[in-house]
């Protein structure tokens, strides 16, 4: 039934997007359209308006001309055009010329549905009763986007919009959007100054700011404490490469379009950026020979990595260019894979359960389809993907099928976690992988005196840090547990005659360790206690003569709540206590 309800979700958007590109050829003649598909509760098209600069402002005005336009719609209608007849009809046009050719070259049919006096390139995918369901629709933003997503293109104007089959479904979405806004990372990020791009450095490559590294930092260290005290070794690697290592490894044959490519004065060696640790890590585990008795090796490593995104696909901190993850390679024998991979999934819902992330399972196999995209034996697939399948039925994971998701040399167990606006990102990750092992030669000697090749599990929880970060952000509302919080209290003297004891109790909280601040401007209580609540911070310390006179504190919560007035050993003890079990609220 969800199948169903998304399956019709999109026909509706889609139809609603020839609506959309109708209302603007009638509205903007010489406008050249582009493509304009459905995506997840909603549609956008992208277009060549020439000169003209297109703003939200003209919203009203195409939605009044797609109403005006949508009753006379009675249903679409299907042609195959001959290749001659396509280029032809679409003549003032390159961009749909652009399709025709690569449609042709694929020996695919070329068709255009019709409905009322529009017609468009389209390979179907529409609803029926037109007049009846095209109604409930709302145009949501305006932005740039290359054709094709390449720099080297030209920009063009792309229209999001969203339609619904009720106005009451629409109403909610448009409410749910408006409440996601209050969550938007990259908002929330400038308001609290975690993080920032220039221009000058570079798109989707982030600047932490002082307050955003150190969340960024205590997300490692929690890892890293679960991690060492499940016997993982944290290694460093350097963040280049040469080509060879990701020939042999595959990459460079699947991957090469997607990487960085580093340029030496000194040599001809062709080198990149390294976009993930997995190839280095098996250059360590043969440094030198290895025994049964040393595994399982458990490598992790949170070093840099760089991934060529296409900029129309940038998005704050969601995809980016640089990104770190919490990246771990296990090199064990087959006999020791359900043991550490369990572990490894008990990590994980231990870390998200404390983060508070909302997630589901994706088991990630292949696309049936496409063999030739995978590495490796098939025979070893089928294994990897029905023992995938057992170990998250052991583990009481629910999950849902992703075909084609596997990556080129292993499936995956992928934690898909939901952002504010309920899209789903991965971030976690468990891989079984025979491939590499095998084509880097990797070997231990086991305990019969023979050399044998160790299985290989990739393994992340967080994934990118990055990432993660932007749903932290969104999910808490930039309201951090008070553990993560960059300022975990704010003291706030009501007058300048209760200074000197703000000070003493500042000096307090940060002999202890608390991340505190001093608010001693010279203004209203009632400002500083909007200002501290608009920074978000945990807590805020009242001092005014009555709690000079008693030496105690008054304790504001970020809810509004007052507590006290108690001792500052007190509130130290509490808080402290609160730290301590990353309490996330």
């Amino acid at each position: 039934m969800w199948f169903l309800f998304f399956y019709m979700n999109d026909q509706l958007n889609h139809s609603c997007s020839h609506l959309l590109a109708a209302a603007i050829t009638e509205l903007w003649p010489k406008a050249k359209l582009t493509l304009g598909p459905a995506i997840e509760n909603g549609f956008y098209y992208d277009v060549d308006f020439g000169a003209v600069k297109i703003s939200e402002a003209e919203f009203p005005k195409i939605e009044a001309k797609m109403h005006q336009i949508a009753p006379t719609w009675k249903g679409f209608s299907s042609k195959e055009l001959l290749e001659d007849e396509a280029r032809k009809v679409f003549s003032d046009n390159p961009y749909k010329l652009e399709i025709i050719e690569e449609i042709i070259t694929k020996k695919e049919s070329v068709t255009v549905y019709s409905s009322g006096n529009f017609s468009d390139l389209c390979r179907g995918g529409h609803i029926d009763l037109i007049a009846q369901s095209l109604d409930h629709f709302k145009l949501l933003s305006v932005a740039g986007a290359y054709w094709r997503g390449s720099e080297k293109n030209k920009m063009l104007t792309r229209i999001y919009g969203t339609c619904w089959p009720t106005k009451q479904e629409l109403d909610d979405y448009v409410t749910r959007l408006e409440e996601a806004k209050k969550h938007d990372h990259r908002v929330i990020g400038r308001q609290l100054d975690l993080f920032t791009f220039s221009d000058l450095i570079g798109k989707g490559l982030p600047l932490y700011l002082p307050k955003g590294a150190l969340i960024r930092r205590l997300l490692n260290e929690f890892i890293e404490e679960k991690q060492k005290a499940a016997d993982y070794t944290q290694v460093w690697t350097p963040q280049i490469a040469k080509a060879e290592l990701f020939k042999i490894s595959g990459h460079y044959d699947k991957y090469k379009e997607d990487m960085f490519t580093v340029h030496s004065h000194y040599s001809d060696e062709e080198m990149f950026l390294k976009p993930m640790n997995c190839p280095q890590h098996t250059q360590m585990f043969c440094a030198r020979p290895r025994s049964y008795r040393e595994l399982p090796i458990r490598l992790s490593d949170f070093a840099m990595l760089y991934r060529d995104e296409k900029p129309g696909e940038l998005n704050g901190l969601a995809r980016v260019r640089a990104f770190s993850t919490d990246d771990c390679h296990i090199f064990c024998t087959e006999d020791q894979v359900d043991q550490e991979v369990d572990t490894a999934l008990q990590m994980t819902k231990e870390i998200m359960s404390t983060l508070g992330f909302k997630y589901r399972y994706r088991l990630s196999t292949r696309d049936p389809k496409q063999p030739e995209k995978y590495l490796g034996d098939p025979a070893t697939w089928d294994k990897v993907e029905k023992w995938a399948v057992k170990i998250m039925q052991r583990n009481n994971i629910p999950y849902y099928d992703g075909p084609g998701e596997a990556a080129f040399y292993a499936p995956k167990m992928d934690l898909m976690a939901t952002d504010a606006l309920g899209r789903e990102w991965q971030l976690s990750t468990v891989q079984i992988d025979y491939v590499m092992p095998e084509r880097f030669g990797l070997e231990y000697i086991a305990t019969d005196g023979t050399a044998k090749r160790p299985v290989m599990i990739h393994r992340a929880i967080l994934g990118s840090a990055e990432r993660a970060m932007m749903i932290l952000i969104e999910h808490f509302a930039g309201s951090f547990p008070t553990w993560l919080n960059p300022v975990q209290v704010k003291i706030l003297p009501i007058a300048e005659r209760h200074l000197d004891y703000a000070k003493s109790i500042y000096q307090k909280l940060k002999d202890t360790n608390i991340r505190v601040e001093l608010d001693d401007r010279n203004e209203k209580l009632q400002a500083k206690i909007r200002d501290a609540q608009n920074a978000k911070v945990s807590y805020m310390l009242i001092l005014g003569d009555k709690e000079v006179e008693s030496n105690t504190v008054t304790e504001r919560a970020r809810s509004g709540k007052a507590y006290g007035p108690f001792s500052i050993e007190v509130f130290i003890e509490n808080i402290k206590k609160e730290i301590a079990d990353r309490i996330n609220t």
